[in-house]
């Protein structure tokens, strides 16, 4: 009787959560996911029943991360609350059958659909957009076997009225454009490649009945992004060829990623000479032959501009101040800004000058004045070094740029000057950073506690005040200037890797320790940090950054031997948020104690392993995948034989493929041959976002899509 008392005065005392007002609970409700809300939350009481169908909660669908959403739930979900859903995004639910589109149909008032990475034909397409007259916005894969033809004349209605289309073309095709008459916004992504799976080579040249041209006439934001391939370039030929004759009136933002070489014809220097003409840009972003050797940047005008990419230009510091700054002049209106891999992008001019060059402190200056309030900054892959001159480093300036929510630098750019030439690497630090014989050097420690590493940090160093500056700083890339992952997009894996730049050999486990003084960090990244020696820095980051949510470690310390181990596993022990693990690490070692660690990551969805003559234990995998129910991507790619990759691929995919319908396991041997042909069936979803390695850092422009 007393112990039932006592439990009664306690829940008298408490806070019953239902006594909240109803904006305070759909506050709380906005974070549960809306097929938990429907299918059932609303079920358990009156109140959540109704609250759980407030238009707040069901106008706006997002299914494209809820990686236990099946086809079951999709239909359930559309038949329930189909009507009160105007925005739905599906993008990346790849495990989803392409019946499950049919159910889409229920939702009559959609105004934007992302259906990105899902598997539709062109006669599902057609019935499901014969049904959605309101539609504005549309995300779709072209992939092969579409036929444009076979859309109805509802359909071609409908995507009459689309004003935003996203489109990601598998196949030589327009698509859908030609069909879409009122575009204003037009985002292209081309992921075609050269040969087919048979080994055939791929044309550029569209099919059949795709001589159609698309209507350009009210565009105001053209994107295209380019994989690697040659076919890749023809067909975006293809679609620039009518602005070519014609720019849109209304265009302020032009925007083609292309890696490599991608070169200027007659046509595209006519678009670019009639957009000098007649249009004023707000976002900038072309092939850097578009932009090496021309006086382009000097003719183009720009409004109030928000994004510029020059990422692989040989562009100066001098023509970035005189043609993009206007000298100097107030740039508060740029928030996103990718130099990545301008080499010269900090020095007067780039004719006589070397990349490891000490760069010219007065155009970063410029820079900072002008663009204060930059939210996303990129200066990777480049020799930025810093002069001896005091209160000139590059972090001391960067650091007057409060409002940075990511930032992305070159390993070689964060060293203290006086640190880089007074004192020589370690021993450690001499031996060479390849893949040679593996070198003892002794039990590796750490301190167990932070205030014993308080002890070893330099406060005076200029990285540990930048990371005190940027306390609001969610994404950080530190990547050495000549780091190359070891699985490029198209081309067998590389086997040997560059030395690190010589100002990096002494960034180690004290620049590490920086960053744990940023506590909303999200997403860190690192890569070819030589002089790690034990990554204690490793667990006070785990320690004090409490939202990360995404870790990528590639290539630290030496590269014959994985010395932070230890400390990487302590790290992850406190990791409770994180969802994206990805390492790369030759001779890395997968075994029980390495997954018993990763086991404390319960909220670990997607886990990607690189590692050159790397082994794992396959009962630890097994263990681990049993014990962190969200894994739903396993990807290693290791030293063992194809055997044995197989065999725990399969054992993996028998064993959790049922209960979880999103499960996506590619285990294989990082060096075979065919590693190209397997990489191709991955979701494009896992492939972008974690296991290829790149710079994300203002790769985009801010919100792009939805």
């Amino acid at each position: 009787q007393e112990v039932v008392s006592e439990e009664s005065e306690e829940e008298s005392n408490g806070v019953n959560l239902m006594e909240f007002s109803d904006e305070i609970l759909l506050h709380i409700l906005s974070y549960v996911p809306c097929t938990d809300l429907v299918l059932n939350v609303r079920r358990t009481c009156r109140k959540l029943a109704t609250l759980c169908l407030d238009k707040s909660l069901t106008h706006t669908v997002l299914l494209q991360k809820d990686y236990k959403v099946d086809k079951d739930k999709v239909k359930q979900l559309m038949r329930d609350i189909g009507k009160e859903i105007y925005q739905l995004n599906m993008a990346g639910c790849y495990w989803l059958p392409s019946s499950t589109i049919d159910h889409v149909t229920r939702c009559k008032n959609l105004v934007k659909l992302n259906l990105s990475g899902c598997h539709v034909t062109s006669l599902r397409l057609s019935k499901m957009l014969s049904t959605l007259q309101h539609l504005r916005s549309l995300a779709i894969d072209v992939n092969p076997g579409f036929d444009a033809s076979q859309l109805s004349s509802e359909c071609k209605a409908t995507l009459s009225r689309v004003s935003e289309l996203k489109q990601t073309l598998y196949t030589p095709s327009y698509g859908v454009v030609p069909c879409c008459t009122s575009l204003e916004k037009l985002l292209l992504y081309f992921e075609i490649l050269d040969r087919s799976r048979e080994g055939f080579m791929l044309s550029g040249q569209l099919m059949v009945g795709e001589s159609n041209v698309p209507h350009y006439q009210n565009l105001r934001i053209f994107y295209a992004r380019l994989a690697p391939g040659y076919v890749n370039q023809e067909v975006v030929r293809l679609y620039l060829a009518v602005l070519s004759d014609r720019t849109p009136e209304n265009l302020h933002a032009f925007l083609i990623s292309a890696p490599g070489s991608f070169a200027e014809t007659g046509a595209t220097k006519n678009l670019l000479d009639s957009m000098a003409r007649n249009v004023r840009l707000d976002a900038l972003q072309l092939p850097k032959a578009w932009i090496n050797g021309s006086g382009l940047l000097q003719h183009l005008k720009f409004n109030n501009p928000f994004y510029f990419s020059f990422s692989r230009c040989t562009l100066s510091g001098g023509h970035l101040i005189q043609r993009v700054i206007n000298g100097g002049k107030d740039l508060k209106s740029l928030t996103s800004l990718n130099l990545s891999g301008c080499v010269h992008c900090l020095a007067p001019e780039s004719l006589f000058r070397k990349a490891e060059d000490d760069i010219d402190s007065s155009i970063l200056e410029s820079l900072v004045v002008s663009c204060c309030n930059l939210r996303h900054l990129n200066l990777s892959a480049a020799h930025h070094h810093s002069s001896e001159s005091i209160g000139n480093h590059l972090c001391q300036l960067l650091s007057r740029l409060k409002h940075l929510l990511s930032l992305a630098l070159p390993v070689c750019s964060i060293t203290d000057v006086a640190a880089s030439v007074e004192k020589p690497p370690t021993t450690p630090n001499l031996v060479p950073q390849t893949f040679g014989r593996k070198v003892r050097i002794g039990i590796q420690t750490y301190p167990k506690n932070l205030g014993d590493q308080a002890n070893q940090k330099i406060e005076s160093s200029v990285f540990w005040a930048l990371m005190g500056s940027l306390r609001f700083l969610e994404t950080l890339e530190i990547i050495g200037s000549s780091f190359s992952s070891a699985m490029p997009r198209n081309e067998p894996a590389i086997r040997n890797s560059l030395p690190p730049c010589v100002r990096a050999q002494s960034v180690g486990d004290s620049e590490v320790a920086a960053i744990s003084q940023l506590t909303y960090l999200q997403s860190l990244t690192l890569a070819q940090l030589p002089n790690i020696l034990t990554g204690s820095g490793l667990v006070s980051i785990g320690l004090q950054c409490q939202h990360l949510r995404t870790l990528s470690l590639a290539n630290l310390g030496m590269m014959g031997k994985m010395v932070y181990m230890s400390a990487l596993m302590d790290m992850l022990k406190h990791c409770k948020c994180l969802r994206d693990l990805r390492l790369e690490q030759p001779y890395f070692c997968a075994g029980a104690q390495f997954f018993q660690a990763l086991s404390h990551c319960s909220s670990l969805q997607r886990l990607c392993i690189v590692s050159r003559s790397g082994t794992l234990q396959s009962d630890a995998v097994m263990s681990f995948m049993a014990s962190c129910l969200e894994v739903i991507m396993c990807h290693m790619f290791m030293g063992e034989s194809l055997t044995v990759c197989k065999n725990l691929q399969q054992s993996i995919v028998r064993s959790f493929q049922a209960e979880r319908p999103a499960l996506n396991v590619v285990i294989f041997p990082l060096l075979h041959e065919d590693l190209t042909e397997v990489i191709r069936d991955v979701p494009m979803r896992h492939l972008d976002e974690i296991t290829l390695f790149k710079s994300r850092v203002a790769e985009e422009p801010p919100n792009l899509w939805w």
